[in-house]
């Protein structure tokens, strides 16, 4: 074990030379191979496995963990953040609290924010997921918003079945896109939508049933309180 700690010592320091900024020499865990561009700054507790590689100006906060993934330049990754066998492209912003799993790619100025996860699907450039969501098997388009809440319904029980997000579709919160499915170029889908079948290019499409308000309704009644009547 302490040799382990000196061989990932050395490799920080030998980080730290070449001009990045690593926040504490012992709080971080290079356990396969980092490259990095320059002006790279790494916080504590950040662990590092297999092939990474950070490009120029990348910052990553602490306690984030990075395996055999691809960071471009400019690109933030905010604390406690995963990524894994992922690409991100460059001036991203990715966390805090965010999980990247293996086949993700991320495009260029793409937001992906608290909560946040991926799983073995392509975004687009300038794409906003930004809290609790969870898109997988899905390959979306440029200038999209994902709402809060929403999900990709991938698995029919048997596999996992592909969603389409065309470009600058808005997604509202809280939407089920059942897979397979697409959502054609410049749609938006209300909020609280279970989206079943493919949504037509450039329209509103809301599913949900309506607000129904029941005005002679008594309310359920406790048994304690039934019980005390009684008496």
């Amino acid at each position: 074990m302490g040799d382990l700690k000196e061989i990932q010592k050395r490799k920080a320091r030998k980080l730290l030379k070449s001009g990045v900024e690593i926040l504490d020499l012992d709080k971080i865990e290079i356990r396969g191979k980092l490259r990095c561009g320059k002006n790279v700054e790494i916080g504590t507790n950040v662990i590092i496995e297999g092939d990474v590689v950070l490009g120029s100006s990348v910052k990553v906060e602490s306690n984030t963990i990075i395996i055999s993934s691809n960071v471009g330049d400019k690109t933030k990754i905010k604390s406690f953040s995963s990524i894994k066998k992922s690409f991100v492209g460059k001036d991203c912003i990715i966390g805090p609290y965010a999980r990247l799993r293996t086949g993700s790619k991320i495009g260029n100025f793409s937001q992906i924010g608290s909560f946040v996860e991926i799983k073995n699907s392509i975004i687009g450039s300038n794409c906003r997921i930004n809290h609790m969501a969870f898109l997988g098997d899905a390959k979306l388009g440029r200038d999209i918003t994902i709402g809060a809440g929403t999900i990709t319904c991938n698995h029919d029980g048997v596999g996992a079945c592909k969603t389409i997000i065309e470009s600058g579709s808005y997604i509202g919160s809280n939407v089920n896109l059942v897979a397979p499915v697409k959502v054609s170029a410049n749609s938006t889908i209300g909020s609280g939508s279970t989206i079943t079948t493919n949504v037509p290019k450039g329209k509103l499409t809301i599913a949900r049933a309506r607000q129904t308000t029941i005005s002679n309704w008594k309310g359920p009644k406790s048994k304690k309180i039934q019980k005390h009547k009684n008496l």
